[in-house]
């Protein structure tokens, strides 16, 4: 049994697109290159053949993993999300205690993290801290740099 996989609307239309482009493109490309290297003969001492036969195979496993993860998938129902404690697909803003500097943070299942774009996974220190907590509570969250105070300062969608 699979284990169940958490995503957006938005991560799951993009693993789909992911997987039709490894179907669609990725597929064919390599097909292609495992036809052309047959073609030059003798594939027991083939090194462009043996290539080719390995990259299929990552392919392979690549959709494989794809398929089970959208079949696992549960979406994540935006309209229920609650904003009185910290939980997943909540912004979060939250004040460094120790230097008063402030972070907004969304909290997005694991595959949809992008630091960039402030979304970081469920799965880190940071968000598995705030977990739970209200607006006004003080958590102190152990970070490479050490045990660094933080206060939930805002709690939103």
């Amino acid at each position: 049994m699979s284990q169940v996989t958490y995503l957006t609307k938005e991560g799951l239309e993009k693993i789909k697109k992911d997987l039709e482009r490894l179907i669609n493109i990725e597929r064919p490309a390599i097909s292609k290159q495992i036809g052309e290297a047959i073609e030059k003969g003798d594939i027991s001492e083939n090194a462009e053949y043996d290539a080719a036969k390995d990259a299929q195979g990552m392919l392979e496993a690549k959709i494989a993993g794809l398929q089970s993860k959208i079949a696992s998938a549960r979406i994540l129902d935006e309209s229920r999300i609650d904003t009185s404690q910290v939980q997943i697909l909540n912004k979060v803003k939250i004040k460094n205690k120790k230097n008063n500097a402030t972070m907004q943070y969304t909290i997005v299942p694991e595959g949809e993290a992008n630091l960039k774009e402030g979304k970081i996974s469920a799965t880190t220190p940071i968000a598995k801290g705030l977990m739970g907590k209200k607006v006004g509570d003080v958590v102190e969250i152990t970070v490479p740099s050490g045990l660094i105070p933080f206060e939930i300062v805002e709690i939103s969608i």
